[in-house]
């Protein structure tokens, strides 16, 4: 399993359209089929000094192997979200993990 946790940071994290915005481009990648599951989400409210809980909004996708990963890296979906909502954050930080 290859899972694929991508974390944004909102430019103007105050700002309901930009926020609305992201989530909207987050879910049009559950469209991309070589995606076995996604989880979108905003951080927790857990709070403990080892939680990093500064990000606006988080995309976990699961994927059966790396090169499920490499499909939805260059499908039309994914390179869409990415030219229509780069403008929105300020920082993305990827952790992608074999399972």
């Amino acid at each position: 399993m290859f899972v694929h946790n991508v974390f944004f940071w909102l430019k103007d994290k105050e700002n309901e359209e930009a926020q609305k915005a992201l989530r909207a481009g987050l879910e049009t990648l559950k469209g991309i089929e070589s995606i076995v599951s996604v989880y979108i989400g905003t951080p927790a409210s857990t709070r403990r000094p080892v939680i990093d809980a500064s990000y606006d909004f988080a995309e976990i996708m699961i994927f059966d192997d790396e090169a499920g990963h490499d499909v939805y890296q260059v499908h039309p979906l994914h390179t869409k979200f990415v030219a229509d909502c780069a403008h929105l954050w300020e920082k993305v930080v990827i952790y992608d993990v074999e399972a």
